[in-house]
């Protein structure tokens, strides 16, 4: 049974951090800090994503505010995301860009949803942004996230 390395608390004034755990220094590491509880939960669900895609383990911790102490608040779950292969290049594009584009498509809205508030997706999700860059231009995905962004920033 594997158990979950335990975060030491922040120093300092109690105020919103994000830490991450390395495995290979088997340390924790600040990996952003804030007054507000949003920005940190942005750079939470961004540096998510990013550890996952480089297909290293994501073990995170956040600490706030509570009563004017620390308290350590609960992260979404680890969850799999399950790999869809991309499509094929359309006759005469190089695989390698066809690739690269649909990665920065997926990477796009995927910043979007996460600016949008939702963190830590589901493999159902994946499959529909997968499903979203398929079908979708360049133009087309900014335009979106754009969307998404926006209504964020109304709430």
């Amino acid at each position: 049974m594997e158990s979950r390395p335990e975060s030491p608390r922040p120093q300092g004034a109690p105020r919103w951090v994000a830490m991450f755990h390395r495995p290979a220094a088997d340390s924790w590491q600040t990996a952003a800090e804030s007054p507000h509880r949003t920005p940190v939960l942005h750079a939470l669900g961004e540096m998510t994503q990013t550890l996952r895609a480089r297909g290293e383990e994501a073990t995170v911790a956040l600490w706030g505010p509570k009563d004017g102490a620390w308290h350590r608040f609960d992260t979404p779950l680890k969850q799999t995301v399950v790999s869809q292969p991309n499509p094929e290049p359309s006759p005469g594009e190089p695989a390698t860009l066809a690739e690269r584009m649909t990665g920065r498509r997926h990477q796009v809205l995927i910043a979007g949803l996460t600016k949008a508030g939702l963190y830590d997706l589901t493999p159902e999700d994946d499959t529909t942004v997968r499903a979203l860059v398929d079908r979708l231009d360049e133009a087309a995905v900014r335009r979106v996230a754009h969307w998404l962004a926006t209504a964020a920033g109304a709430r």
